[in-house]
């Protein structure tokens, strides 16, 4: 049983067949969640735009370059407003 975030994420990664996500992945994806969420002010944006990382970091090469670039994409196209 998953009692703690690292323990569903790393069950979750044996499931699926990938190697668990590294720290630095894990702060990508909770940044781009944050900006997804607070640059449109809507909170359902972030699991969206989520997946949609996922799915392109698992064709690259380096899953946290992928990560990083898809957040300042979408703090470029939705800024978060003061």
């Amino acid at each position: 049983m998953a009692t703690t975030r690292s323990d569903l994420i790393e069950a979750l990664a044996a499931h699926v067949g990938t190697t668990p996500l590294t720290e630095s992945e894990i702060e990508g994806c909770l940044a781009l969640a944050a900006v997804a969420a607070h640059g449109t002010g809507d909170r359902t944006a972030a699991p969206l735009a989520s997946f949609l990382a996922g799915i392109a970091a698992a064709g690259s090469n380096d899953r946290g370059a992928t990560l990083d670039e898809l957040r300042r994409h979408a703090a470029s196209i939705a800024p978060v407003q003061e």
